[in-house]
């Protein structure tokens, strides 16, 4: 992206100097005016553009902190009164409804054209459901890792999904790597065990084995969904983004329906659907939901270090807020692991190679 804006200023710088050259008799005023009129349409672009950007962050950033305190939240008695396969259902099914409202606010301003329709075609639909039921997997994860972990430590582990990604990518996209990224992956490791350093205990680690096993294979999921979906939105990119995560989030909604009827039937039968439920739970959910439509809009209006942003202060804000609500022990050692996973982030997002002139 770097690369393509330098390439266009050059362009543009050359074209600037031809029209000089050809409308030398031409008043230096005009000349003038028309420059300041630029001047000031890019001033206003770049300053609703920094706006945008701005209220993209905060989003993100509230939202990917209060993730795993919610879920810890709505234990009761350190377990989960309601269903967790039928509020992974219920996320599903409001982003579905998300991603529709915004296919039809497109229709109703842009009409309805070739990258915005949605089809039912077989090439259409079939590259979802693999994806698809890889996140649903890792979703329902999510809820059975707090069995081992609490609220700072998920934050800090599962960003190991930067490992998993970046590998797949190299070995499945062969997206070329840089040293520094390669550097940012051994610093996130070290950061991710230096977090959870128990100095006080026989135990070195304050997460035992499974939470870490857990972890992992969440990070190898959502690895694989990633660079899936990177894949399927390169080979179509003009498609909408909507109508995509429409088609992504519908055989969410079916996988998701599936695994209620394989592990909660006879208590939703029973008991009801949204049994156990309380604010706390909606909250979980909608905000679940959102975190899904924040990533898609930091993907299309800001760009990575946004992300690396939110990851960073998401972590220490969860940290702080556990303290109070679950009487977290903020630790030097956990401290200096976050700190070290924020740098290897940034590092991992700033260490990208740019393409060669």
């Amino acid at each position: 992206m770097e690369y393509r804006r330098v390439k266009d200023q050059e362009s543009y710088d050359d074209l600037s100097q031809k029209d000089v050259e050809s409308l030398s008799g031409r008043s230096l005023s005009s000349a003038n005016a028309t420059a300041t009129g630029l001047s000031s349409v890019g001033g206003a672009k770049g300053k609703s553009s920094w706006k945008l950007k701005s209220v993209v962050t905060l989003a993100l950033t509230l939202l990917t902190s209060s993730q795993a305190i919610l879920i810890v939240w709505s234990k009761r008695a350190g377990k989960y009164e309601y269903s967790v396969t039928t509020a992974n259902f219920s996320v599903e099914a409001l982003k579905c409804l998300l991603s529709l409202a915004a296919l039809s606010r497109t229709w109703n301003r842009h009409g309805v054209a070739d990258d915005n329709r949605l089809t039912t075609s077989f090439d259409e639909v079939s590259v979802y459901p693999i994806p698809a039921i890889l996140y649903m997997v890792k979703n329902l994860l999510q809820y059975y890792i707090f069995a081992y972990v609490d609220a700072p430590a998920y934050q800090i582990l599962k960003n190991l999904n930067i490992i998993s990604t970046g590998v797949l990518y190299r070995i499945i996209l062969k997206k070329k790597l840089s040293e520094i990224q390669w550097a940012a992956f051994i610093l996130l490791c070290a950061g991710c065990t230096t977090a959870q350093l128990n100095p006080s205990s026989d135990h070195v680690l304050q997460t035992p084995i499974q939470g870490w096993m857990m972890a992992i294979v969440m990070a190898l999921l959502s690895g694989f969904a990633g660079v899936y979906i990177e894949a399927i939105i390169k080979k179509r990119p003009s498609r909408n983004i909507n109508v995509q995560n429409f088609w992504l989030y519908i055989f969410g909604v079916i996988f998701n329906l599936v695994a209620i009827c394989v592990q909660d039937y006879d208590a939703v039968m029973n008991k009801g659907f949204f049994h156990g439920y309380s604010f706390i739970t909606v909250l979980m959910i909608l905000n679940h939901a959102l975190s899904g439509i924040a990533v898609s809009m930091v993907m299309k209006y800001a760009d990575n270090i946004v992300k690396v942003y939110s990851t960073s202060v998401a972590m220490l804000l969860t940290a702080v807020v556990s303290v109070f609500l679950f009487n977290f022990h903020l630790s030097l050692a956990f401290f200096l692991g976050s700190t070290v996973v924020s740098v290897s982030v940034y590092l991992h997002s700033v260490g990208k190679l740019q393409p060669q002139k």
